[in-house]
């Protein structure tokens, strides 16, 4: 199925290309042909009909996350209705018919240039095409996220680690909701041909609240000490925040007498699994990502090199351990990685990660880290 996504850059646009490719992996290791023919276009392909022409041609799906929410008010109101009218008049040229799923924001019902905007483009996208589902959003967070652009999480988090105090109206209150999860809703409704109105609920809370609890996330992760994971929303944010400092790589304090040494591993998260295992020299473990999952790698003997590269980028780094100075990496979300045996001996790793492997929901996408 050819599904384009819009706005492919932003923050929900990045996170839906991430899990189609998610699923894309899947069915690759099924053995199946891959779902989704991803085309990503970013606000610039709005400019140049040719470009989002030849994107739309055959197309299935369309999920519409171009937007614009920040630009002076006149701007504002006139840019997503244009945006959507250049979308439609492309399917038009094309003569192509796709599903179009609109992701729509809460503030479309008030009488504000941005809730206005978002109203009219639902109405142009509404009657351009034969097929829409209208996805109402609530304030959307993830990795990847930008501060200071309309989006709170991203800034109290920047403002945490960067020491300064936020300056922020504590009592307002927001509606939370993972990239992910509307990702989610969105492509289940281009697979299960859901149309109309989508309005999910977030997690309603003030913005003291979630200062108190990104502040939590940091100070108990600054000792080392990972939080309690056993409430998705906390998986969520604390991923979220994990995102802004990855990669983690943590030097353990060893405590060495004549007897050995004795080191913590791994502290907090509600639970998890930990297990071992021996990897001979020149052999490499790993090549895959997860959406939710926090890992953790140690390395207790031997010598190795783990690669991070997160799954819409060609970047690679490269974090050289040894079992002689313990060093914890955590693995980022959206990020496939590895870990190689460069010693001459055997490799002993610890790994653990905050909840138990279930064979029917493995959240484990086989992506090579290396091409």
């Amino acid at each position: 199925m050819r599904i384009v996504v819009t706005g492919a850059g932003g923050l929900i646009g990045r996170h839906a290309r991430a899990r189609l490719h998610a699923a894309n992996c899947a069915a690759a290791h099924r053995g199946a042909p891959e779902r989704w023919q991803i085309v990503a276009l970013d606000h610039a392909a709005f400019q140049d009909d040719a470009r989002l022409e030849a994107a739309l041609r055959g197309a299935d799906a369309v999920l519409h996350f171009a937007g614009v929410n920040r630009a002076p008010e006149g701007e504002v109101e006139a840019a997503n209705p244009a945006i959507a009218q250049r979308l439609v008049a492309a399917c038009r040229a094309t003569g192509s018919d796709p599903h179009v799923v609109h992701a729509n924001s809460t503030h479309s019902g008030r009488d504000t240039a941005y809730g206005r905007s978002k109203a009219r483009a639902a109405e142009v996208i509404a009657n351009g095409v034969t097929r829409m589902t209208d996805l109402i959003l609530p304030h959307i967070f993830g990795e990847g996220a930008r501060p200071f652009y309309n989006n709170v999480t991203a800034t109290l988090i920047h403002q945490i680690l960067d020491g300064t105090e936020p300056e922020v109206n504590r009592e307002g209150q927001v509606a939370l909701l993972h990239a992910g999860a509307a990702v989610d809703m969105a492509i289940a409704a281009v697979a299960d041909r859901l149309t109309g109105r989508i309005a999910p609920e977030g997690r309603s809370m003030s913005v003291g609240v979630l200062y108190r609890r990104l502040r939590m996330f940091h100070d108990s992760y600054g000792t080392n000490v990972i939080p309690d994971l056993s409430d998705p929303f906390d998986l969520q944010l604390f991923n979220t925040y994990r995102a802004a400092i990855a990669p983690a790589v943590r030097p353990l304090t060893c405590n060495t007498d004549p007897r050995g040494t004795l080191f913590e591993a791994v502290k907090g998260g509600g639970g998890g699994q930990t297990f071992l295992s021996t990897t001979k020299p020149g052999v490499t473990r790993g090549d895959h990502f997860h959406l939710d999952k926090v890992e953790r790698f140690l390395v207790l003997q031997g010598e190795a090199v783990i690669r991070l590269r997160h799954v819409l980028s060609n970047e690679v780094q490269e974090f050289h351990v040894s079992g002689t100075e313990p060093a914890a990496v955590d693995m980022p979300t959206l990020t496939t990685h590895s870990i190689e045996n460069t010693g001459g001996g055997e490799l002993l790793t610890l790994f653990w990660s905050h909840a138990l492997f279930d064979p029917a929901a493995p959240d484990t996408y086989a992506d090579r880290v290396l091409p």
